[in-house]
């Protein structure tokens, strides 16, 4: 452990402390996408509603589609758990909903849930029923007629023994469990079905396999625990039935079932087994079996998958879902493809309608699509933002990408700030690497990317070549899934790559030399949580580990930290010539070493994120050196029990700021460590995988939901001088970048397209009010001479939505709020000089869902230097502020000054013209009161004259009214792009000025003609 001297002095400086979170809960995660589909085990639909589906995702929650999968809603975002293992509809009552969370495969990447949940509202609200400990809940069944009597084929953990699995029944809609079969703390229930014909009859599944600490990519059962079981009395009581299917001689795997609605004698099985495994078929209930086909396609990989589903109308039209899903129209004896696609789909489950066999949702390792015509068209998985990621990486290009490898996708480049106002399908791209590798964009060239293990991938041509160290696997090395794959952050030629030793190249993979020897463990003691499992392994416990995790120290060049998968940690200061191994006691073999970080501050700080997950435990474990790894201090304080830690990052300004990704979401710790607090704001429950701190966002990578952003972290980096602050609080602004939010010229997208969200429009404002405000709070931006270039007040009337627009309401961009009650408030500057004094408003033709802002805006203001000054009642705080150009602009700063002139003239124009018909229609008021005094008929001839003349200068052709659109028409084009006004537009302002002039003229000319006839009056 630690000593309490080495403690005090890493903390020197840091103040041990949590924060309120009111003072960052104005903060929002953004999600960028890619919207292509993950993994999803659970898809259900609603009989006698034949548009409405649900799916569960493997760490993406619940969503729902009323639309037969056109769109998808997430509808469980609030719940502490997003592995989703089996969704259930009461099919009496279909608003009540079962939810069992963990995915309930056998795969080197799950996660587990917490026990079941329950909606009875159509999934608005929901609630938790227990069975937390059963970590894996892959099958629930309700009764057809009692929504109350449900079954839950609890599987329980994947790497070790526990008590809560099996079989469990539930009489009064899940209050109570009540657990009715059960073999042993290794054999879990897979599946559940009941007798079309009779609910009292119940089938289950028994599987009893295990996933190893280390990586097999399979897993092992216990053969002689496997079993199917059937009951008779509503599962009171079971017996094994089965005559005919693979047993333990077979070394039968899992089984998968399937009833027959048309005939319910009829059953069909899937049945792994390494002899004698295929599609079984039934026709009494279950009690023997005979084999309808051995095709490996149909049953091959019975730990990912062993679906099988039957018509509801013809008990010989079968569908097995596996890598392709497949049919039969024959009873099982021959299929052919139904759907697929070369690589793999990966399909799990299948849902047919019963009273249409046409409509068919289909689930599986890209996304959850629906026929409605028997397969002949599909929806899209393409509008599901459930992206399994593993790493995540940004590069340096504006706006910079994020990267990452994308369980059963591939690769995925996406950018962090689109063009076209909204990210779309068409800002990202596959990068060249495998779906679960890390990506490192190379810093010296913008257009390449490495990947994998490892591929690099040029943006330019598309093209990707093979640089591994073992182009061909010969057994020399040891390869795992994930391998990392980093630059240097002292020297941008340095790549480096971990197998069990460490690779370095410094020419882009042309070549590479090895920089260390192999630091995995070469002996260790069989993992307790293997238990009966352990004589399965042919290695017999002498598996050897690989280099999992790699920290080049940002501050010194050579000095290095390495983390493998089973247990180790080392350092080397010297580029890899010596190593010492400075390993924590408490890492036990197989302690994976998630992920190292060396500290940006001090050379002999590095930070541990270590995942003792496949060891079977779900502890929090993350360790702190600050002596160059001769000790180390575990910092979980403030982490929940069950919330596994995958990464953990130093702020890179902020010395003491910590992040955690975890299998419960993100956390975020003030003081090196000593405590932690969720950072979860509005990020949806899931697995954050890995994080990096690109300049002043935070960048996280979830197993489930793709990617999020949390724009501008300088209230984290702020927080305790927030807290320390005797009242108001403003935040020093992280600076902006002047940078044209949309660009689009087309249409806009639907509103149903899915779609990420760019950052906010322009320069983030926050500040912190401990109370509420007694009076306005008054927010102003100022120029280098004092001079306020905007304006935001909380007493400021919003004004009224636009009416009489041929546009519906939800494209526009609400206006500012300036808050003023207790807590955090963000206000989005957009950069600009208030709008001009225009007559007519309009919403571009490239606009956004709910952010199209009205035009037109006001002039952009010049790169510069501006104070933000906040006025609460009588207090006055300021921050200064620096805007920066968009970098992709050329343009001399001489060039926008000129173009911010024209633009400044134009608005003057503007609000001159409004001045001049304000005073037109005044005068028009007046013209109409003199005209009933006048008696001579001479006298209402000239005041009618007179009103004529005014109306067409109101608003004929060449009227100020009319003016004022050509004066908008030519602000817009000043303001079209960042480049040097043209010869023409400056020539046009002048003669429009000129035409302004005019108009004005005219207008004083009346209002003298006005007066001399009024003095005739008198």
């Amino acid at each position: 452990m630690l000593c309490a001297l080495s403690v005090a002095g890493l903390r020197s400086g840091i103040q041990a402390q949590q924060y309120d979170p009111a003072l960052f809960a104005g903060m929002r995660w953004r999600q960028i996408g890619p919207f292509r589909g993950g993994r999803t085990v659970a898809a259900v639909g609603v009989p006698g509603r034949p548009p409405v589906f649900y799916i569960g995702v493997n760490n993406g929650g619940v969503w729902r589609s009323r639309d037969y999968g056109r769109t998808w809603t997430p509808i469980f975002d609030d719940q502490p758990t997003g592995s989703i293992g089996a969704i259930a509809i009461a099919p009496s009552d279909p608003r009540t909903i079962y939810v069992g969370s963990g995915e309930g495969l056998q795969r080197p990447d799950l996660s587990v849930g917490d026990g079941i949940y329950k909606s009875t509202d159509g999934g608005t609200t929901w609630r938790h029923l227990g069975l937390t400990n059963g970590l894996q809940i892959p099958g629930l069944v309700v009764d057809p007629r009692d929504p109350h009597r449900v079954f839950a084929a609890v599987l329980g953990s994947p790497y070790g023994p526990n008590v809560e699995r099996g079989v469990y029944r539930s009489t009064d809609g899940g209050d109570t469990w009540q657990q009715v079969l059960a073999k042993d703390e290794n054999t879990g229930a897979v599946d559940l079905a009941f007798d079309p014909a009779n609910s009292q009859t119940v089938f289950a599944v028994l599987w009893a396999a295990r996933q190893a600490p280390w990586e097999i990519g399979s897993s092992w059962t216990l053969s002689a625990a496997n079993g199917l079981y059937r009951s008779t009395d509503g599962g009171t009581t079971w017996r094994q039935v089965g005559a005919g299917l693979p047993g333990a001689a077979e070394r039968l795997g899992r089984i998968g079932l399937a009833t027959s609605a048309s005939a319910p004698a009829r059953m069909y099985a899937v049945v792994g087994a390494t002899r004698g495994g295929g599609l079984y078929r039934s026709d009494d209930g279950g009690e023997s079996w005979r084999l309808a086909n051995g095709d490996e396609r149909l049953w091959g990989r019975d730990g990912d998958f062993n679906e099988v589903k039957v018509d509801p109308t013809n008990p010989d039209v079968v569908y097995v879902a596996n890598v392709v899903t497949w049919k039969s129209v024959d009873g099982g004896h021959t299929f052919a493809a139904f759907r697929g696609a070369p690589g793999g789909d990966d399909y799990h489950r299948l849902w047919i309608d019963p009273d249409d066999p046409n409509v068919i949702l289909l689930a599986g390792d890209q996304g959850a699509v629906v026929t409605a015509n028997g397969g002949e068209s599909w929806s899209s998985w393409y509008n599901q933002p459930t992206a399994q990621l593993y790493h995540v990486a940004t590069d340096r290009r504006f706006p910079y990408r994020v990267y990452g490898g994308q369980q059963e996708s591939g690769s995925v480049g996406i950018v962090s700030r689109a063009n076209d106002g909204q990210i779309t399908f068409r800002e990202w791209h596959p990068v060249g690497a495998e779906e679960y590798g890390y990506i490192a964009p190379d810093p010296l060239h913008p257009t390449i990317v490495y990947g994998g293990r490892v591929s690099r991938f040029d943006w330019i041509t598309g093209q990707v070549q093979d640089v591994s160290p073992e182009p061909v696997r010969a057994g020399k090395y040891r390869w795992v899934r994930t391998m990392p794959l980093l630059f240097s952050p002292v020297d941008p030629h340095v790549l480096y790559f971990g197998a069990n030793v460490l690779f370095q190249t410094t020419n882009g993979g042309r070549s590479w030399r090895t920089i260390s020897p192999d630091l995995t463990r070469a002996t260790y003691a069989v993992p307790e949580n293997l238990g009966a499992f352990a004589s399965l392994d042919p290695e017999k416990g002498k598996h050897r580990g690989v280099i999992y995790t790699v920290a080049p120290s940002p501050r010194k060049a050579g000095l290095l930290w390495v983390g493998t998968d089973d247990g180790l940690i080392h350092v080397t200061h010297s580029g890899g010539r010596t190593w010492a191994d400075v390993t924590p006691a408490a890492l036990t073999p197989w302690s994976k070493v998630a992920l190292l970080e060396a500290s940006r501050f001090d050379t002999l700080v590095a930070y541990a994120a270590v995942n003792r997950f496949r060891l079977a435990d779900l502890r929090p474990h993350v360790y702190r050196t600050g002596d160059g790894g001769r000790s180390w201090m575990e910092i979980v304080q403030g982490l929940p029990s069950n919330a596994v830690v995958n990464a953990v990052r130093e702020d890179p300004a902020r010395r003491g700021l910590l992040y955690a990704g975890t299998e419960r979401g993100v956390y975020v710790s003030f003081d090196d460590g000593g405590h932690w607090q969720a950072l979860r704001l509005n990020l949806p429950p899931t697995s954050a995988r890995d994080l990096v701190v690109h300049d002043s966002d935070l960048v996280v990578g979830t197993h489930g939901r793709g990617f999020w952003i949390l724009d501008d972290i300088t209230p984290l980096r702020q927080a305790g001088e927030a807290a320390a602050a005797p009242d108001v609080y403003l935040y020093r602004p992280a600076g902006a970048v002047r940078v044209r939010w949309n660009e689009n010229t087309d249409t806009p997208l639907p509103i149903d397209e899915p779609v990420g969200a760019n950052p906010p429009d322009g320069a983030i404002l926050d500040y912190y009010l401990p109370r509420p405000a007694v009076g306005p709070v008054a927010l102003e931006i100022l120029d280098r001479s004092g001079s306020v270039v905007r304006r935001f007040s909380s007493a400021d009337t919003v004004p009224p939505q636009d009416s009489g627009l041929n546009i519906p309401s939800w494209w526009m961009r609400p206006s500012p709020v300036v808050g003023s009650g207790a807590g955090m408030h963000r206000v989005v500057w957009d950069l600009r000089y208030p709008p001009p004094a225009a007559l007519r408003h309009e919403y571009p033709i490239s606009a956004v869902y709910h952010a199209t802002p009205r035009e037109p805006r006001g002039p952009w203001v010049l790169p510069g230097r501006f104070t933000i000054r906040l006025t609460v009642d009588g207090a006055t705080l300021t921050r200064t502020l620096s805007v920066t150009m968009d970098p992709r602009v050329s343009v001399a700063s001489g060039a926008l000054g000129r173009q911010l002139a024209l633009a400044l003239r134009v608005v003057d124009a503007l609000s001159r013209d409004s001045v001049a018909l304000a005073g037109l229609q005044g005068l028009r008021a007046a013209v109409g009161r003199a005209r009933e005094q006048a008696g001579a008929p001479a006298l209402a001839t000239a005041f009618d004259s007179l009103d004529r003349q005014a109306a067409a200068l109101e608003s004929g052709d060449a009227s100020l009214a009319r003016l004022n659109g050509q004066l908008v028409d030519l602000y817009g084009v000043i303001e079209g792009a960042d480049v040097e006004p043209t010869a023409q537009v400056e020539a046009a302002v002048r003669d429009w000025l000129g035409v302004l002039a005019t108009r004005q003229a005219e207008a004083r000319a009346l209002e003298r003609r006005f007066r001399s006839l009024t003095r005739r009056l008198q």
